[in-house]
């Protein structure tokens, strides 16, 4: 049996690595996954862990070296197609990047290249500014064709009030939900 291909990008925001690698070992036993990791994910410690134990992990778990670059970014679109890809986390920062049309990193690249394809792009943010700055951002790609959301929700109202995060526990039904052209709801989650 062959497995579809899901690209899964990693952007910088570290504190949500402890949920996402979980999630991603479920889809690695359903999914042939591409990993791709932007050039701040690839070479930024944190708090959180090294740049080189997270490129470990995920090169481990996807049995393949992550793309870091968008040179090699660019074929997983035409050239080397994927059934879906999941941007998790997904920062403010790159929601912008991606509602704007700006392809600075292996991340927007990915997306960029992979939406050439008519497939979906499934998006689970993790944002501080989520009900404030990102907004506009955020209610710009769930107006775009191809796009679809993890549900979220505000994850910390009284020290965060505008920082939103998705549930990453809801990914893989949201990615079977993206594959057959909806969007899982709820969409937004009430509290946690």
């Amino acid at each position: 049996m062959n497995k579809k291909r899901l690209g899964v990008a990693l952007c910088g925001s570290y504190c949500t690595y402890g949920k996402l690698f979980p999630a991603l070992e479920g889809l690695a036993e359903e999914y042939e996954l591409v990993p791709i990791m932007s050039d701040t994910a690839a070479e930024t410690d944190s708090r959180f862990g090294t740049a080189a134990e997270h490129l470990s992990r995920l090169s481990e778990l996807c049995k393949a070296a992550p793309v870091t670059d968008i040179v090699s970014a660019e074929p997983l679109g035409p050239a080397l197609p994927m059934d879906a890809l999941l941007i998790a986390p997904c920062t403010g920062n790159t929601m912008a990047k991606l509602a704007h049309g700006i392809s600075d990193s292996s991340v927007t690249m990915a997306a960029k290249a992979h939406l050439r394809n008519n497939k979906p792009v499934v998006v689970a943010f993790s944002t501080n500014d989520g009900l404030s700055g990102s907004l506009k951002n955020i209610a710009e790609l769930l107006n775009r064709k191809n796009y679809y959301f993890v549900p979220f929700r505000q994850d910390s109202p009284e020290a965060k009030p505008n920082s939103l995060a998705s549930d990453f526990s809801l990914i893989p039904q949201t990615l079977a939900e993206a594959l057959s052209g909806h969007q899982l709801q709820p969409l937004v989650l009430g509290p946690d």
